[in-house]
């Protein structure tokens, strides 16, 4: 999976804030049914996911759900079904994000200490359960078996893609492939289910369900890229987590690889040394961030981001021009070039 970087020669800020306007009555609805659905008789389960949803987040996967069903002209009496699907959707990522915090050992998301680190580890796996079981019962609820397809695909996706960045941590010499393949199934995965679920739940024909896919597959892509490369570059407040945290897991990231391809021989004994070996010594996240600047391995990887971002409005392009689809065509067209652009 490769693509060409690209230079971004608008002058225009990208903003989320036209698709959150067009939404937003949706994600109303969504965020109460996110509330009612996370309950339990265990008092210690909606407490731990509720510190977790609650905490914020951009909300973009069950935004790309409604954005889908939005897509087909289905009226809001008729989006109760896509509501139940983006419900669903933020539970199966914010079970993942459970995950993740423990296999990272993570203290800090969102700006606040993560549930493993509040309630343990235990408590942390099993409320991720909980929200995968409680997905699965909506995507049931909602009634239609190919979306129930799709979206277990997708779980199934991200926890190999998760298993693949196991296996490319500590190995400097990753190839940008191999990268890409990793962050497909750990994240874009999951963007393009929900973009394409919320069309097919409500009526969209193939090509726009294949569309809706297409454009949530490039966002996810943006979407990590610029995440990754901000793990290097934003402060604890912007990004809601330790800056560096990447580098101190061993985490093979496209600045790292683009750094590693280009660097010296001592360059890549010092990426062998911390990335490879975890052997970390005082100044070399620094170190890190010097050698980063020296090869333009941060911009480098957000023109890639950009390029993905772009191949998201190119699927979306045929429906700019309709009269029912052309606002919201290009309200998804600029969230993926923010997502691309963002700062945190």
């Amino acid at each position: 999976m490769t693509n060409s970087p690209v230079s971004d020669t608008r002058t225009a800020v990208p903003s989320l804030t036209p698709l959150l306007s067009l939404v937003e009555a949706d994600m109303v609805r969504v965020n109460a049914t996110i509330r009612e659905r996370m309950d339990s008789k265990v008092p210690l389960i909606p407490q731990l996911a509720g510190h977790l949803i609650a905490s914020g987040g951009k909300r973009m996967r069950p935004m790309m759900t409604i954005a889908g069903a939005m897509m087909t002209g289905a009226p809001p009496d008729q989006r109760a079904p896509a509501i139940l699907l983006s419900t669903a959707v933020e539970f199966i990522h914010s079970a993942t994000l459970l995950h993740d915090d423990v296999i990272d050992e993570s203290a800090l998301r969102r700006g606040q200490d993560t549930a493993n680190a509040l309630w343990g580890n235990d408590a942390a796996v099993l409320v991720g359960d909980f929200l995968f079981a409680r997905a699965f019962e909506l995507m049931v609820e909602s009634g239609d078996i190919r979306v129930l397809g799709r979206l277990s695909a997708a779980s199934a996706q991200i926890t190999e893609g998760e298993i693949r960045q196991m296996g490319i941590t500590g190995k400097p010499d990753t190839a940008v492939d191999e990268y890409l393949d990793v962050i497909a199934g750990k994240t874009a995965v999951l963007f393009a289910a929900a973009a394409a679920a919320g069309a097919e739940i409500s009526g969209g024909s193939p090509e726009m369900v294949a569309a809706m896919h297409d454009y949530g597959m490039q966002l996810g892509m943006a979407f990590q890229i610029m995440d990754d490369a901000l793990d290097y570059t934003a402060d604890a407040d912007a990004m809601g987590k330790n800056a560096g945290d990447d580098f101190a897991d061993q985490k093979i990231t496209l600045p790292t690889i683009l750094a590693w391809q280009d660097g010296d021989e001592d360059e890549r004994a010092f990426w062998q040394r911390t990335l490879g070996d975890a052997d970390f010594a005082d100044g070399d996240l620094a170190t890190a961030q010097t050698l980063l600047a020296r090869h333009d391995a941060i911009d480098r990887a957000i023109l890639r981001a950009q390029a993905f971002a772009e191949s998201a409005c190119n699927a979306i392009a045929p429906f700019t021009a309709d009269p029912q689809t052309g606002a919201l065509a290009s309200a998804l067209a600029e969230a993926a070039r923010f997502a691309a652009l963002r700062t945190s």
